[in-house]
């Protein structure tokens, strides 16, 4: 169950801070963030079994981030792949308000770019809008309930952005956060932000940096079912 907080145009120099867990299957293959060779100028992690990412930067100072949404019915398998979507607004080859967004299986996405940042989702029905500045933030259930434990991740980030906001450390930290969150009302909102499972759990946390003169970082650790991390890459952002 995935987790996403993001400040957009919150800061005086940072233009995006983003702090995300990927969770997900151990056993499903997907490679570490690195900068694509495609030509597209993405820097991303790809999922290997149907493509595209979950998030990640592109030119132009792009942003993209998408989790799925819980859903009580099976995933479509002839839906189109929502990796794609990410890794085409990234690319800047879509129109974050004129996408088809019902031809997904449940998602909500945050796209963020040198002007804008929209809150796409098709649930409970299909929505893409335009985010004001501030604190946003993405679960695994609807955009306007987000899940409980999303509010110790955006009180870490509200601190994180108020002090020296120059060491990424502290964002690391509430992404590690391994306590179930208080506000719980069902066994999916029971979780904490950093999952520990033998089966299914966080595989990676990000942490993105974008500044207002056009320069950043994006850092991905990456973890096994033990909770261990395995390794650590961290790329500029020349945008």
């Amino acid at each position: 169950m995935c987790v996403l907080a993001l400040a957009w145009n919150a800061h005086p120099r940072w233009r995006l801070v983003a702090m995300a867990n990927r969770d997900e299957f151990h056993a499903r293959p997907a490679a570490p963030l690195t900068a694509w060779n495609d030509g597209s100028g993405i820097i991303a992690g790809r999922d290997l079994r149907s493509g595209g990412t979950w998030l990640g930067i592109g030119e132009q100072g792009r942003f993209a981030a998408l989790t799925n949404l819980r859903s009580d019915v099976p995933p479509d398998p002839l839906a189109r792949t929502r990796g794609d979507l990410v890794a085409g607004l990234l690319r800047g080859v879509a129109d974050p308000g004129a996408l088809p967004l019902e031809e997904y299986n449940p998602f909500s996405l945050i796209a963020v770019d040198a002007g804008s940042a929209w809150l796409l989702t098709n649930r409970p029905e299909a929505q893409s809008r335009r985010l004001e500045r501030g604190i946003h933030g993405l679960t695994n259930g609807p955009f306007a309930q987000p899940w409980p434990k999303l509010a110790g991740l955006t009180r870490a980030l509200e601190d994180w952005i108020e002090g020296p906001a120059n060491d990424p450390a502290a964002l690391f930290a509430a992404l590690r956060d391994e306590h179930v969150p208080p506000g719980a009302y069902d066994e999916a909102t029971a979780l904490p932000p950093f999952i520990i499972n033998d089966t299914y759990g966080t595989r990676c946390s990000t942490v993105v940096l974008l500044a207002a003169d056009g320069t950043g970082t994006i850092i991905e650790r990456s973890f096994d079912a033990a909770a261990r991390m395995t390794g650590e890459v961290a790329l500029p952002a020349a945008l």
